[in-house]
């Protein structure tokens, strides 16, 4: 374990080790480029004398409460540019020690352990000027885009002319900008013979929140959110060349978009474990956000039986007020009324019966199937055969919408309409909490 020269560190010790032992090891940790310059005791006391505090040769901090609870405060004090796990098990278990890492890289402080070393994620300038809310998430189809539409839809209310930056795993190759007024089915089926991905997350906000959305693309996402390439920067400059009132900035699954952002939205599904967020990275998301928007939560698939404490734990990280519960429902993009439709999806099948029934009640129309196969090629293609007669196929604009399940359509002569997914607040006034998070990040940007 090594670093560059004459870092400002701030030591983990514990009171399993030996007073002489831990000495040593600071003194060790200076000739390998460490510049301790505090110790903080997170725990044991088996080699220490109770109610006393060992010397180790530098100013020794023993905050009380939870390991993680010690950094931080020792953090506030120290600032320092990275923390020493000297510490170990039992004082430190697997769990404590993600957290005590999170902690670390929340306060953009990398954490270095033996044989481990976590840096905070790259977090790009945005353009001068330009207010940026970003929108981040603990995994995939957790429900982070239907988050950034509602956002954009609000701002659009509010007359922010919003523009939304969305990276992906199939973004285009260049930022793209996707105008809603130029596109329609026939553009979506021109893309994916040009063997492009025609369900990117630009496409899909662009169509579903009526606003101009750019895509960009992303490779790999670290533990800690970082991709390893991306064209964000790119994107965002092209966002910024429009003048918006706000650039909504998307992640892509659990990784985040790599620009500092005035404020941040994390999404977390109800059936996400709560102790992740005390024993995980997940904690470094919850601890950067200034919202929590909880999804996925209603209709037959219930969410964990931990909701509760899921929720509490959230507000009590965030605050009361930062914290909301939705729900979804399906929004067909166009007028099915009367017609027989196979609806599509990626949702659960309990949560696609769901959504069938909530698309038959309030379109008109007569759902005579369905498939939650959307991300499953060979099996939507399956389900797609077996389908009985239908005048349209009402879908989401994810995975293969494009080339599986509207190419099939136009071969039989029906109709394509998307389906949007429409999020309201389920516990607590969304719309009020998306509209101070907003203004968050404006105020944020002229502060600076």
């Amino acid at each position: 374990m090594s670093g560059p020269a004459d870092r400002r560190t701030l030591a983990l010790v514990d009171g399993e080790h030996h007073p002489s032992v831990m000495r040593d090891a600071i003194i060790e940790a200076g000739t390998r480029g460490y510049a301790v310059v505090a110790a903080v005791i997170i725990g044991g006391t088996e080699k220490i004398t109770a109610g006393t505090l060992p010397d180790l040769g530098v100013p020794l901090l023993a905050p009380r409460g939870s390991p993680a609870a010690a950094l931080a405060e020792a953090l506030a004090d120290v600032e320092p540019e990275v923390v020493l796990d000297l510490s170990d098990e039992p004082v430190l278990s697997p769990g404590a020690r993600m957290a005590c890492a999170a902690e670390a890289l929340a306060r953009d402080v990398c954490y270095e352990a033996p044989g481990a070393r976590f840096s905070p994620p790259r977090r790009d300038l945005p353009p001068p000027g330009l207010a940026c809310l970003a929108v981040t998430g603990v995994g995939k189809r957790i429900g982070k885009t239907a988050v950034s539409v509602a956002i954009a839809r609000r701002a659009s209310v509010r007359g922010l002319d919003p523009v939304v930056v969305a990276m992906g795993r199939g973004g285009p190759a260049e930022p793209e900008v996707a105008d809603p007024l130029a596109l329609d089915m026939d553009a979506l089926l021109a893309l994916a013979a040009a063997g492009r991905h025609a369900a990117s997350d630009h496409l899909e906000i662009a169509l579903t929140a009526g606003v101009v959305a750019i895509g960009a693309r992303r490779a790999g996402g670290g533990p800690a959110g970082e991709p390893f390439a991306d064209t964000v920067a790119e994107a965002l400059a092209l966002a910024s060349s429009r003048e918006p009132g706000l650039a909504i900035l998307d992640g892509s699954g659990a990784a985040a978009p790599p620009i500092r952002a005035h404020a941040e939205v994390l999404v977390v599904p109800a059936l996400h474990e709560w102790r992740r967020f005390e024993e995980t990275l997940d904690r470094m998301r919850l601890l950067r956000a200034d919202i929590a928007v909880v999804t996925l939560g209603d209709g037959p698939v219930p969410g964990s039986e931990d909701l509760t404490h899921l929720l509490e734990l959230l507000r009590d990280a965030s605050g009361e007020a930062n914290v909301v519960a939705t729900r979804t429902e399906p929004e067909a993009m166009g007028d099915v009324r009367g017609k027989d439709a196979f609806f599509l999806t990626t949702a659960h099948p309990d949560a696609a019966a769901h959504q069938a029934a909530a698309l038959e009640g309030s379109t008109g129309c007569r759902i005579v199937g369905w498939s939650a196969r959307l991300a499953d090629r060979a099996g939507l293609a399956v389900d797609l055969d077996a389908a009985p007669g239908y005048d349209v196929i009402l879908t989401e604009l994810k995975a293969a919408a494009v080339d599986v399940a509207a190419a099939t359509a136009r071969a039989r002569g029906a109709e394509v309409v998307l389906v949007a997914n429409r999020m309201t607040g389920n516990e607590g006034d969304l719309e009020a909490l998306l509209d101070r998070v907003t203004d968050l990040a404006r105020d944020r940007a002229m502060d600076i």
